[in-house]
This record gives C-alpha cells, sequence and structure tokens, in this order.
C-alpha cells in the first residue's frame, strides 16, 4: 500500500496494518521505517482513544503542502494492541491518493469479509412523500450488506422521476461505486441512484432507493423503519470523483 500527498510518494509499504473497529472503516497502519523522511512533523496535540490509549497527532508535508493533524500514532498502547506500535496512520480525507500497488483505493480501504447479496423479488413496495406515490413496483431488488438493513432498489420504469430532483450531492462506495442523491420535494437526500455501479453489484445500476427515516416506505403494506445502530454514515466521493474515475483499475 502506498499514499501520495503533494505529488509525491510518503508511505510506502508492503506491513501494513488494516486495524479494524465496529462501526468505523478500516484504517491502514504504516510501519514508521517505510514512511519517507522528513514527511511528519510532531505536534503538541494529543487526544485519548478509549481502547488504544493516549494518541500523538502530526503534520504531514511534502511537495510545498501541509496536512494539519494528517496522521496520528497511539504511544501508549495497551498489551492486546502491541502490533500497532511503531506505526502511524494518515488521516484518509487529508492526503492525495492512497494506492494497493497502481491501482488507487477509493472511499476507504476495504474489508474482505464484507459481504453483499442482491435478491429479486415481487413484493410490493410503494414509496410515498405526504399524498403522492413515489414509486410502487412488484419487482424490486432487495439489498443485504454486512451490519446494515437491507435495502429495497426500484426500477427507473416504476419511478415517477418528476417528483425526484438531482441534487449536486455525492457520495462514495468502495463496494458499490459513486452515488448520486435526489431530493423529493421538501425531503432532502430522500433517494438515491448508483448510475453505474461496479460488476459485482451491476444489477443495481439506474435502480433507485429510497431512505424509509425521510420518506414513507411500505413493503408489503407494512411502514419500514431504519432498525438503531443500522444508519449508514457515508464518505464523499474523494477528491470529486466522476463516475469513470471511480470504476475499478481506472489509475488517477
Amino acid at each position: 500500500m502506498r499514499v501520495r500527498f503533494g505529488g509525491t510518494w510518503i508511505a510506502d509499504s508492503e506491513h501494513v496494518i488494516l486495524l479494524f473497529e465496529p462501526g468505523r472503516y478500516p484504517v491502514a497502519y504504516f510501519p514508521e521505517t517505510d514512511i519517507a523522511p522528513d514527511v511528519l512533523e510532531a505536534t503538541p496535540h494529543t487526544t485519548q482513544h478509549q481502547d488504544l490509549g493516549r494518541t500523538s497527532w502530526h503534520i504531514v508535508k511534502a511537495g510545498g503542502q501541509r496536512a494539519s493533524r494528517g496522521a496520528w500514532q497511539h504511544i501508549e498502547l495497551p498489551a492486546y494492541a502491541d502490533e500497532l506500535r511503531d506505526h502511524i496512520a494518515f488521516a484518509w480525507a487529508a492526503m492525495e491518493a492512497f494506492y494497493e500497488e497502481d491501482e488507487r483505493i477509493l472511499g476507504h480501504a476495504t474489508d474482505s469479509y464484507h459481504r453483499i447479496d442482491i435478491r429479486r423479488t415481487s413484493r410490493s413496495l410503494v414509496v410515498r412523500h405526504r399524498d403522492c406515490i413515489i414509486a410502487n413496483t412488484n419487482r424490486p431488488l432487495a439489498l443485504y450488506e454486512s451490519g446494515f438493513a437491507p435495502r429495497w432498489y426500484v426500477p427507473h420504469a416504476d419511478v415517477d422521476m418528476s417528483s425526484l430532483t438531482a441534487v449536486e450531492h455525492q457520495t462514495f462506495c468502495p463496494y458499490k461505486g459513486l452515488c448520486n442523491y435526489y431530493d423529493i420535494g421538501a425531503a432532502r437526500l430522500g433517494a438515491w441512484s448508483y448510475p453505474k455501479a461496479y460488476s459485482e453489484v451491476d444489477r443495481i445500476s439506474g435502480f433507485v432507493s429510497f431512505e424509509p427515516d425521510i420518506v414513507s416506505v411500505e413493503l408489503d403494506g407494512k411502514a419500514m423503519k431504519l432498525e438503531p445502530g443500522q444508519t449508514v454514515v457515508a464518505h464523499g466521493p474523494d477528491r470529486l470523483l466522476t463516475i469513470e474515475e471511480g470504476q475499478p483499475g481506472v489509475r488517477a
């Protein structure tokens, strides 16, 4: 894995450790010996991690650019986390890009145990906003994703697209691709769609999904709601990615 900042490679390692914490995206920790010299400037700022102890923060400098608090290191690790000793993590959003070999990692490092299954169904799904029916279908796709409530995707033809207003807001999912959003009247970001989803989940490309905590979504006549802890906290696209740049194998 490699890190690019200020137009140069600042870290390059075959011994990166990925840290998985509940409710957080994976974080890559690089051995200090695999980080370019003079890139890190220690600061007096420290924080306290509830599981990993005191954490010191660094300024990242390269190519005439500076990222305040662009990297951190756990300096009082408990014995069970000793593997992270002498390792540095870089703030994802502050860096230009992260790479695995020659391919850019988009959104965040992926979890090899993360799974997505898509199933065709004939169940009835109706979406309403106030007194208007926004979508009505008997052929939705059910998307099951590790750690999240099932999401239901509606064919474009079964959605009243005149009720949806495209907005500039986008997010990026390393497992599905670049996601566009829609307002439904005053219901901001009530719907979303992957216009060109990754090949592994291409079945949802162009389909529309709706947020049951923002608009009314009924499955077989029963109102849906997200269970506690299953709300998605999405990342924005890295450095204004286009759909094409977000495709696997595209070099940045």
